[in-house]
């Protein structure tokens, strides 16, 4: 590479991840609030969200990445022609088809990146996610340590929590247990705790009170106590096994073992198809908005105020790719032997780059910005 394409080459990659941070901490910022909110209300601690926040990061950076190279590809290229870098480029001989090429680079280090996290990172983060929330819709302090609220964590159960103090103490606390009928008992203690014992949970309350009805005899007995020891593992949800969400299966597995996640997963053949190339695909489309980018610059004059008009064009171009991934993933789940369509936005950004690569390079399109900026 000459010294031009090296330096061309490493602003592009500068500003990409310039862009690439800011992106990830907008989006990260908007999605965490929600999160940070639904995990430290449950009872979940700061870790906790911690580790959430990172296993969601490959998501997100998948996201806002084919934005940050297409940021990147127009800003340093309209950035290079306001400066006349690209005008001296051309004045010496070297066409945009040659002037694309440390582009080209960009596109294929952004991906290699993208295809790593779409391929490797983001399943094993997804996988790794269902698991952690599996552990925390299972975990008993997660669903009951709700202050003011009453909750129903099995069917026939009612508990409640006046206050939770600094240390865990449970003040106010009520627990109604109506799963037999007959025999429903009710609970209240003016302070509790919760004590684990390897995988059984009690709850220990302190002065408090017992009520019991014997429906046969239409009796009702109260018990006063200092301590009781009540056991609520059995409080604890216990989901029922559910298939794998398909985006969080490894890729080697889709490859090899598809008709075996079809049968034991109950996903169909197009959905499977469609999201193993749909990672591939978010590589590729990472090449096409590079060179789109760069190539619908190309097509305008030297000017000091920028160049505007390809810039919308490019943005224009940006969107449209977008829309046809949204519009043709449907399209491959109901017909999986169209999985090629999914390369689409990727071939037609190529195309449309290399169009305008061809008209920037004609000696006539040069004449006429040569007029266009001396008018």
């Amino acid at each position: 590479m000459s010294r031009f394409d090296e330096y061309f080459l490493r602003q592009l990659l500068v500003l990409f991840g310039f862009f690439t941070l800011v992106l990830v901490g907008v989006f990260w910022i908007t999605r965490s609030v929600s999160l940070f909110d639904t995990l430290i209300s449950g009872g979940q601690s700061a870790m906790v969200f911690l580790e959430f926040t990172a296993l969601t990061l490959p998501t997100l950076i998948r996201t806002v990445m084919p934005m940050a190279v297409f940021g990147a590809a127009v800003y340093v290229t309209n950035r290079l022609s306001r400066e006349s870098e690209l005008t001296v480029m051309l004045a010496t001989g070297s066409s945009p088809m040659r002037l694309a090429r440390p582009v080209l680079v960009f596109g294929l280090v952004a991906a290699v990146m993208m295809g790593t996290i779409t391929i490797y990172l983001r399943p094993a983060s997804l996988l790794q996610l269902e698991q952690r929330e599996a552990e925390v819709a299972r975990d008993v302090t997660a669903q009951l340590l709700n202050e003011g609220e009453f909750m129903h964590p099995v069917k026939g159960v009612t508990f409640y929590i006046g206050r939770i103090d600094r240390d865990g103490t449970l003040n106010d606390v009520f627990l109604s247990d109506r799963r037999l009928p007959a025999r429903p008992v009710t609970f209240s203690g003016s302070r509790a705790f919760l004590v684990s014992d390897g995988p059984q949970t009690n709850l220990v309350m302190i002065d408090g009170m017992a009520l019991r009805y014997d429906a046969k005899s239409g009796t009702m007995s109260s018990t006063l106590f200092e301590d009781f020891s009540y056991d609520i593992s059995p409080l604890i949800r216990d989901d029922e096994e559910v298939a794998r969400n398909i985006r969080g299966i490894p890729t080697l597995e889709l490859i090899r073992d598809r008709d075996i996640i079809r049968e034991a997963e109950n996903y169909t053949d197009g959905q499977v198809l469609e999201e193993l190339h749909q990672r591939f695909a978010w590589a590729t489309i990472c090449i096409a908005v590079a060179l789109v980018g760069f190539a619908a610059l190309m097509l305008g004059a030297f000017s000091r105020f920028g160049l505007w008009p390809q810039i919308l064009t490019a943005f224009g171009f940006l969107i449209a790719l977008e829309g046809m991934r949204g519009v043709l993933s449907p399209i491959v789940v109901a017909r999986p032997d169209l999985w090629w369509l999914l390369y689409a936005p990727t071939l037609t950004g190529l195309a449309v780059a290399w169009v305008f690569l061809q008209v920037a390079g004609r000696p006539l399109a040069r004449l006429f910005r040569r007029a266009s900026s001396v008018a």
